[in-house]
């Protein structure tokens, strides 16, 4: 038995057995005290579709998805490379292409065409509102959280605070607090949006400034606790922001200048093109900084901090930079979600919500402006799908579980991301030349 364990294949195909056995054991029905074995045993002999094809055991699909595994596995281990290569040489021309300058602005204006038309070629109600909530909101906190983890690389899981405070900025200035609006006078929606960015910056500075000193886990660990104390201050301080039963009524979106005038009601869309003007003001306004001194210092920090430091730049001075400005689109997404929804809960602004953004990042590929974009709209577009047309055997409860091995999946195949930086990407190709070198000396016997 220990041989026929040993071999290579077998090992495979046992490895891809277990995974999909667990996948399916976290995705079954739930136990019960009165029947504790009903969701081991659910996990496995629960009527299923195939796919939608035909009825059948969950213990056949698994079993059949461990084999699709196994054979995808086994061919990509011999065929890998020559599939590397022959992607290689189709990808050269778009590659080639893309670096041209031209060429780049002409793809951003087609881009730009297809999103600004998109509500009128998609007209379901549901899908028109998540391109707004659930899309355009979320590529904004992607941007923004992609300057502080890609760019400066900074681990930060309390973003979602940032949000928090946007919104919560944008109920008080509009009067929907039971704490006095600014100078007595109830704003507009739009008034909020200056105000929302300086304070959520000014909440970046507050913040950063006496941690940012702190490095790698227990810098995690201290934004990780910033978003956990807001959540909880807008959950009790009932005189403050109403405490758990949320804010009043929010007034929608106005705007009045000389003959204009228009105001934004329940309706999606119109929402939808204000966010996506204020996406395409960040998207080149981080770009301009990435390729500035600031972002090249940024670079310099994530690489290796006490170099930069050695090179005369100040790390926390930049740091805090990264903080204040990657919280600004944070602040703009809070206004744009208490504007259109009306109403904001403390409910809404948890840990998962901050670990969903940086899932975004990671999978697009950190560091990398178009890479964030792209993985913010596919993850979300495919999340929004999974909950309008859940396929036969889906739990939204089940969403972080496929995340999750989605992120597995990325670190093993494609850590860089799905489209990753130059710089980043540049950086992974000289660590694995370093450490093939490293390792050929050691093998030579070079190096003792």
């Amino acid at each position: 038995m220990k041989k026929f364990l040993s071999q290579l294949m077998i090992r495979r195909l046992v490895s891809s057995m277990a995974a999909m056995a667990i996948l399916a054991l976290m995705t079954g029905p739930p136990g019960s005290t009165l029947t504790p074995t009903a969701g081991l045993t659910g996990s496995f002999t629960e009527p299923w579709s195939f796919f939608g094809l035909f009825r059948t055991l969950r213990g056949v699909t698994f079993f059949a998805t461990a084999l699709l595994m196994w054979g995808i596995w086994t061919l990509w281990l011999y065929y890998g490379k020559s599939i590397k290569g022959v992607a290689t040489r189709v990808m050269a021309v778009p590659r080639t292409a893309s670096e041209k300058r031209p060429v780049r602005w002409a793809v951003g204006v087609v881009l730009l065409f297809v999103a600004l038309i998109l509500p009128h070629v998609v007209t379901d109600p549901f899908w028109q509102a998540a391109m707004v909530e659930q899309i355009a909101v979320y590529v904004l906190l992607a941007i923004g959280l992609n300057v502080v983890v890609g760019f400066a690389g900074l681990l930060d899981l309390g973003f979602v605070a940032f949000y928090a405070i946007g919104a919560y900025t944008t109920a008080w200035v509009t009067g929907s607090l039971p704490t006095p609006p600014l100078f007595g006078i109830h704003m507009d929606p739009f008034f909020a949006i200056p105000i929302a960015i300086i304070i959520v910056m000014v909440a970046g500075i507050i913040l950063g400034a006496p941690t940012l000193r702190l490095r790698g886990d227990y810098l995690a660990i201290v934004t990780l606790g910033f978003g956990e104390i807001i959540t909880i201050f807008a959950n009790n301080l009932y005189g403050i922001t109403g405490g758990s039963q949320g804010s009043s009524l929010i007034p929608h979106f106005k705007l009045h200048i000389g003959p204009i005038k228009y105001a934004w009601g329940l309706t999606p869309v119109p929402y939808y093109y204000l966010t996506i003007i204020f996406v395409v003001l960040f998207l080149v306004a981080f770009s301009l900084l990435e390729h500035s001194r600031v972002g090249r210092a940024w670079t310099a920090i994530r690489e290796d901090e006490i170099a930069a430091e050695s090179v005369g730049i100040n790390p926390l001075k930049y740091k805090v930079m990264a903080f204040a400005i990657g919280a600004s689109t944070a602040g703009f997404a809070g206004v744009v979600t208490a504007g259109q929804s009306n109403n904001i809960f403390p409910s809404s602004f948890t840990l998962s919500f901050s670990i969903n953004i940086l899932v975004l990042v990671i999978f697009g590929g950190m560091g990398s402006i178009f890479g964030v974009v792209l993985g913010a709209i596919m993850i979300q577009t495919a999340s929004m799908y999974l909950l309008h047309t859940p396929p036969a055997g889906y739990q939204s409860s089940d969403l972080y579980i496929y995340l999750g091995a989605l992120l597995v999946v990325m670190m093993i195949f494609r850590p860089a991301g799905l489209v990753p930086s130059k710089r980043r990407k540049r950086e992974f190709k000289l660590s694995g030349e370093q450490h093939e070198g490293h390792l050929d000396e050691v093998l030579t016997g070079d190096v003792p």
